[in-house]
């Protein structure tokens, strides 16, 4: 069993339509469903934006890393998580998919893709989707 590190809690009531809140109260968030869910359409967040806030943050973290080990003299990165909610024909139910679209200045085009390749092996947001849903890796 792997060495564990951090634990992080966020309780969630209500469904799509309820709240989420952290162990620590940092996060206190309603959720509100998009109207092309059926939902109000009112201003607000929904599961997966906050997948989307979690990949990215953490995708751009394993890519910092990386350029860190390779010593690669890279003067800037950001990266955008694009979640869609898709309907799953296999089961009638539904599924995510993911588009990572990755800058990274300062380094020749080959060198970026190797960076953000590298750093999809090693972020654990990627290794725990690795099977489950598509992800595409987009350089811009």
């Amino acid at each position: 069993m792997s060495k564990k590190l951090f634990t992080t809690s966020v309780l969630a009531t209500g469904g799509r339509s309820g709240r989420v809140v952290s162990e620590d109260n940092v996060i206190d968030i309603e959720l509100v469903s998009p109207k092309e869910l059926g939902g109000s359409g009112e201003k607000g967040t929904n599961p997966e934006q906050l997948f989307a806030a979690g990949y990215a943050a953490c995708f751009d973290g394993a890519l910092g890393m990386i350029i860190r080990r390779e010593k690669a003299d890279v003067t800037g990165t950001s990266v955008k998580a694009d979640v869609d909610f898709l309907k799953d024909e296999a089961d009638n139910g539904y599924k995510l998919g993911v588009t990572l679209s990755v800058s990274i200045q300062g380094v020749e085009e080959d060198k970026a893709r190797e960076l953000v390749e590298k750093a999809h092996q090693a972020c654990p947001y990627s290794k725990a989707t690795k099977g489950n849903i598509d992800v595409e890796l987009k350089l811009i």
